[in-house]
């Protein structure tokens, strides 16, 4: 059996089609991870929901923002924007099974026995696993519930908190864990999450720091595979792999075998492109 993960998709499904048939991945015996951002900006976010759906328990995808943004777009708690391509989705005659089967996917997913952590964006400066799969599980618990998840939608955009604090309650609490598992890059001198830097770290100013790179994170040597920052682009660490290589913005889809070794820099990798 093999396993293998995936950069965001966004509405790419030929790309991901082409590289599951160059690497002969078989449902009936591999697995395959996806980061999330199934959806959104390119053309067949219908296409990649339904796909994705059809793979059973061959596929396991955490949520992304823009997975997050179709769900709250669902529930009239945002209007589709003039790039979104949420469209066909929301009008589509099985939408209501897609959006369900969305909602109940996880923010966090972690297999001990292969040794990696799936995450979209990182996991936060002050968490250790166990901190992270216990928040995840907070917010999962009002996706999961059709008569609390209206009620999150309804508050989970915004910036703020910045800093995580055991003592965050309600929603602020809820609001912190969506914006560092779907939304995080850089963190601030004081480990606060920053929102506006999403440029490759080599043009960084000196006072933004990578979530990866925090000095002392208690995630350090999980083996963390991501996606969300197509301008970080694939790139190896010493306990994390990036996948998103901006098949939608016309470079190219990245997929990774993880179960040959848990050393990120002899992972082999496929790119397809999005044209």
């Amino acid at each position: 059996m093999a396993l293998y993960a995936v950069g965001d998709l966004q509405g790419c499904l030929d790309p991901l089609k082409h590289l599951l048939e160059q690497v002969r991945f078989d449902p009936t015996t591999d697995h395959l991870w996806l980061v999330g951002d199934l959806v959104n900006r390119g053309p067949a976010s219908l296409g990649c929901l339904r796909y994705v759906r059809a793979l059973g328990d061959a596929a396991t995808t955490v949520l992304g923002n823009h997975d997050l943004h179709l769900l709250a777009t669902a529930e009239g708690v945002r209007t589709p924007g003039n790039k979104d391509t949420l469209r066909p989705v929301l009008d589509a005659p099985d939408a209501a099974e897609l959006l369900e089967w969305l909602a109940q996917r996880p923010l966090l997913h972690t297999d001990p026995a292969a040794g990696w952590t799936l995450v979209h964006a990182g996991i936060p400066p002050d968490w250790d696993l166990e901190t992270a799969q216990t928040e995840a599980r907070r917010v999962e618990a009002e996706l999961r519930d059709p008569a609390r998840r209206h009620a999150l939608f309804e508050v989970m955009y915004g910036d703020e908190p910045t800093h995580w604090d055991p003592e965050l309650a309600g929603y602020d609490r809820l609001r912190y864990t969506i914006n560092a598992f779907t939304r995080m890059r850089y963190l601030m001198p004081d480990g606060g999450l920053e929102f506006a830097g999403n440029g490759p770290p080599e043009d960084a100013p000196d006072t933004l720091t990578p979530w990866f790179a925090w000095p002392g994170r208690p995630s350090r040597g999980l083996s963390l595979v991501f996606g969300h920052w197509a301008a970080l682009g694939h790139r190896r660490g010493p306990d994390w792999l990036s996948l998103d290589s901006g098949c939608v913005w016309g470079r190219e889809m990245t997929i990774a075998r993880l179960d040959e070794t848990r050393d990120p820099y002899q992972i082999r990798t496929w790119r397809a492109a999005c044209g």
